[in-house]
Order: structure tokens, then sequence, then C-alpha cells
């Protein structure tokens, strides 16, 4: 019989399916096979900020080995408070939580003006608890959130991961003798290759653990050419504890705490998509009452985390294309990766091992699920009605708005720190050019032209009764020209011609 907690235990669908597609419980091999891919698509952008941060902190190999076992742990709870839920925390949504990319710029920027990394950590605590104060405005915003909205941000999150992938598929590090090297490339193709030929195996199974069957594949391969280094997974304790405040107590200056409330504003808007994209993808309602509780668990998570010696979390949009990719919709499975990262922070030796997964692999693999994002989107942006309104300029300046910081990295180094930490997030300056454009023209309806601009879908075709009437059986249409059912052409006249025409009768 299969287990149900007191938020899914819902009268079932036909067949006995759960009523959420969401609450499915699966075989536990299967859960924790799926939750493990999880794992390894989201563990290179996992280890990222705290190897940037602790780097930044002028930290040594251990310390940042600390970092980084706290930010896998923490990311574990987070996930698995995010999946399961308690009352008024959790989207109960299949979203995988780790520390977000969104605020490594200004943690660094903190480090660099002389915080260390006390006033880092002090300045997440202030901010995701103004963030958590905050989070019942942010779930109002569902209404400005229809398809033509919707399906720009899904998109624009596909489009603005691929550098990410690109950097993967190179080798990770500009700083690498091999960065950008056939070999590199060549591997991540390998990878990609392997992922769409175990797509297309008849085995449901198969094709659905395309993605952990591929980098499995790849590491492998990546061993035998000698690619992959699993010499350095022995070296360190095998079990750790996460120690509170192993760097010392948190300061709080106000600057830094300004500066990264700006990054939670980031943060929750970026998630409030992601909750919004899976929920599209596992097509299950979401309303306001769920972004409430899924941002509510995002800034708890937040505020919480320094105390083990990590920093911010958000939803990772990366996994929201394994969920589309693989069609497996259980929340529960993505609660079984949270409890794999959790001992993974437990456990730093098996943290090493999937540290040992060379990065050319993971861009292979994210080609496919980051490109599956930005496809999910354009499906949803199919559904919207683009005939006597404005959407689709809607579309296109959002989609180009957020594209800036993707085609131009550099493009807004010269604005202030507030303006360039939000809008060097093409997420965020697509969701918010989206939001304000649908707000003007869907629902500040007054200037809007009867006939909108040449952005705007071709009026339909028409055909008046009277030329209709004129047709006979077997016209047809044949290189251009009219013909009758012998073949013979119709003349065509013009409204001044016709006078001169004999009558048809």
């Amino acid at each position: 019989m299969r287990r149900r907690n007191a938020e899914a235990a819902k009268p079932s669908g036909r067949g006995g399916k759960p009523a959420r597609p969401e609450d499915e419980v699966l075989p536990l091999g299967s859960t924790f096979a799926y939750g493990f891919q999880h794992v390894l698509t989201m563990y290179g952008g996992i280890i990222a900020p705290p190897l940037i941060i602790g780097s930044a902190a002028g930290m040594d190999s251990a310390d940042i080995g600390l970092l980084i076992a706290a930010c896998l742990f923490v990311g574990g709870a987070a996930t698995l408070l995010q999946t399961l839920g308690v009352p008024f925390f959790g989207s109960q949504l299949p979203l995988v939580q780790g520390v977000s990319f969104a605020g490594v710029a200004t943690m660094t920027a903190i480090l660099s003006g002389g915080g260390g990394i006390q006033a880092v950590f002090g300045a997440v605590i202030a901010a995701s608890v103004i963030g958590l104060l905050i989070t019942p405005i942010f779930a109002k915003v569902i209404r400005f959130f229809p398809p033509v909205v919707n399906g720009v941000v899904i998109t624009t999150i596909g489009l603005t991961l691929m550098p990410v992938a690109a950097n993967w598929a190179m080798g990770g590090s500009a700083q690498a003798e091999d960065y950008g090297s056939v070999s590199n490339i060549g591997l991540a193709a390998l990878t990609l290759a392997a992922v769409l030929l175990l797509s297309k195996l008849g085995s449901g199974t198969i094709s659905r653990l395309s993605i952990l069957l591929a980098i499995v594949f790849g590491t492998l391969f990546a061993v035998v050419i000698g690619k992959a280094d699993f010499s350095g997974v022995g070296e360190g304790p095998v079990f750790a504890l996460p120690t509170p405040f192993a760097f010392g107590m948190p300061t709080f200056e106000v600057a830094a705490i300004i500066s990264m409330c700006i990054v939670i504003l980031v943060t929750l808007t970026e998630t409030t998509a992601d909750i919004l994209a899976v929920g599209e993808i596992v097509d299950t309602k979401v309303d306001s009452k769920r972004i409430a509780n899924g941002l509510r668990a995002d800034m708890l998570s937040s505020a919480l985390s320094p105390v083990f010696n990590s920093f911010t979390q958000s939803a990772f949009a990366q996994n929201v294309g394994l969920v589309a990719i693989t069609g497996v919709k259980s929340r529960f499975v993505v609660s079984a990766g949270g409890l794999i990262l959790v001992i993974l922070g437990l456990l730093p030796v098996l943290g090493r091992v999937v540290a040992a997964v060379p990065t050319p692999v993971l861009g292979g693999a994210g080609i496919v699920l980051f490109g599956t994002v930005a496809a999910s989107g354009i499906r949803t942006l199919a559904k919207v009605d683009y005939k006597n309104n404005m959407n689709l300029i809607i579309v296109a300046a959002s989609i180009g708005f957020g594209m800036i910081p993707i085609a131009a990295p550099a493009f807004y180094d010269q604005f202030s720190s507030w303006f360039s930490t939000i809008f060097h997030s093409g997420i965020s300056s697509a969701a918010v050019m989206a939001i304000l454009l649908n707000i003007l023209f869907n629902h500040i309806k007054a200037g809007n032209p009867e006939d909108p601009s040449v952005f705007a879908e071709a009026p339909v075709r028409v055909i008046r009764t009277e030329q209709l009437r004129m047709l006979r059986e077997g016209d047809h249409i044949k290189d251009g020209k009219l013909l009758d059912a012998e073949g013979q052409e119709i003349a065509v006249v013009t409204p001044g011609q016709e006078q001169n025409q004999p009558e048809v009768k």
C-alpha cells in the first residue's frame, strides 16, 4: 500500500492514482535512483558558490571543504522541507534546494570590503528574516503570472542556463590548461549522445534514467582515457558532523544587509518562477497559498543556513529541467535526493566521489536538461492568445531584455550595484519586464490601439459570401492560378473591369 503524508492523503483519482501527480509514490529503488540523478544534476552548481566565496575569503582547502560539506547538508535539509512540507512551510513540489548563485557577487563584494565571512553570514540571516516577513506579498503576484509571463520566465530560465552547460562542457575552469579542449568538448558530446541514445530505447525505465546512466557511462569512459581522477577520494575524514558557527559568530553590518536584501528580492522572484515552472511541468495546481509556503521554506532555510556555515537557499532551475525530461513528477523522488544530499554532507568521502565526476560529463547532460526547460517555456507560450493584443511584443521584449546580460555579461557593470545585482540575472530581467509589460498592456488597457503594432498576429483570413457563391465544384488553385474542374484558367478581374466581362450564369 502506498504511503502518503497528511497533506497528500486526498481522494485518489481513477485507477488508484493520487489526486495530485506529485504525490505518486514509486518503488524504493526507483525513488532513490531518480533522486540520485537529481543530485548529480545539481552537484556542480551547489559546490561552485562555496568554492568561489571560500577562495574570496582567503580560506585554505580544508575550510573550503567544510563550506562545501555544509552547503550539501543544508541544501538537503532545505529540499526535504520544500518537498515534504510542514504547516505554512514547503510547496510540496519536486524542487531541489541549494545555494543560490544570485548572491555570490554580493557576498564576494562584502568580503572585498573587509567584512569577512562573519559579515556575510550576518547579512544572509538578517536579509532572509526580512524576506520571510514579505513572502505574503510575493505570493499575491500569481495574478500577474499568466501564461504569457510564465512562459517567458520558463523559457528564459532554460536559455540563461545554457552558458553554464557550455562552461561545464569546456572543463569548468577557465584557468585550466585543457579548458575548451577537443577532448573536453568531445567527452561532453559523448555524454550528450548517450543521453539521446538511451532516451530512444524502448524501456521506459532506461529512458527515464538516461541522464544518470549517461553520466555514469561518460565518467567510466573518462577513467579509461585518463580524464577522471578518483585518487583524492580517500583523503580526509569519512564522517563529519556540521559544526554550528564553525567560523565564528555572525556580525551584522547595515550596508551588507541592505545589499543582501536586494539579493533576497531576486531570489524570491526566481523561486516564484521555478515554483510556477515546475507546477506547469507537473500539471498541478499552484495558487498563491502554495507559492507563499514555498517562499517561506526558502527564506527559513536561508535564515538558518549560516548557523551551519552555508548561504542563501533557492530552488535549482536545472532540476526543473530534469523533471520535464524524465517525466518523473513525484516529489518523494526529490525528497530522496535531499536525503542523499544530507548524507553527502555528513560523509565527505561520498561527496568526494561525486566531485570526481568530470565537469565535461555534466556539461553534456546539461545541454539536454537546460534545453528542456526552454522547450517547456515554449510549450507554455504556444498556449498564449496572440490575436488582437500585444502579447507578442510582451514576449519579444521580455526575452530580449532577459538575454542582454547573457549575451553581454558586462552590460550593467557601470550601473549602481543594486541595479546591476537585480538585472545581471537574465531570469530576473525577463521576469520584471514581462510582469511590467503585462500590467501595462493587459491590465491597463487605456490607450491600447484597436489594431495593435506590426508585431501582433495577422488578422484571420475571410472570404465574402458573394465570392463563395461564384465558385463551382472542382475549382482549385494551382501555381497561383484559379482553375476550374477541367483545368481551364478562370479570369481574375479588378472591380473596374467587372462591367466589361460577360455575365456568368
